[in-house]
């Protein structure tokens, strides 16, 4: 998501990454390229070239990094997509807008195409992300959906339901 720099030290990312090595998986956790602003035209190439996510990834994808997750799988094959805190607009938020994410229609068609498996962990009580948006995502994508009491934007420390749901679909 936006601002996350250093991932290490963001939320629930650097936990669930330590657990599923300590389960034996291939995990990626890298500092994303332009953290504040988030622009879809360089946070796709980074996924495809420097993450080289393909069809035997399943790719994590929070806030901004969710609206990544779902542009890049539009076009390209993924074993699973695990979305947290996903939405389809822009919220009216400049800095959203000019990520440029928002600037066509969504083909959730193509996404669900692309991808073995779609998760999306939402929550009602999220400050940024309104209920309906999310909902709307789960909607278009079909996807498996945890709305999880408490969340707010899963910016915790901690996300075991994340792991067991890798390992659950992993397998």
């Amino acid at each position: 998501g936006n601002g996350c720099y250093p991932v290490d030290d963001s939320n629930w990312y650097s936990s669930v990454a330590k657990a599923l090595k300590q389960k034996g998986f291939e995990v990626a956790l890298e500092n994303m390229p332009d953290p504040v602003r988030a622009r879809e035209s360089i946070w796709i190439p980074f996924i495809e070239k420097t993450l080289k996510a393909d069809e035997n990834t399943i790719l994590v994808g929070h806030s901004s990094g969710a609206e990544a997750g779902m542009r890049y799988a539009e076009t390209r094959r993924l074993k699973g997509l695990v979305l947290v805190s996903a939405c389809h607009t822009d919220l009216g938020v400049e800095n959203e807008r000019q990520a440029g994410y928002y600037s066509r229609p969504w083909k959730w068609k193509q996404i669900r195409q692309n991808c073995g498996f779609i998760v999306q962990f939402a929550a009602k009580d999220d400050p940024f992300i309104p209920e309906k948006e999310q909902q709307h995502v789960h909607k278009n994508l079909e996807s498996e959906y945890h709305c999880l009491k408490g969340k707010g934007h899963y910016l915790s420390w901690q996300m075991p339901e994340i792991v067991d749901l890798l390992v659950e679909k992993a397998s």
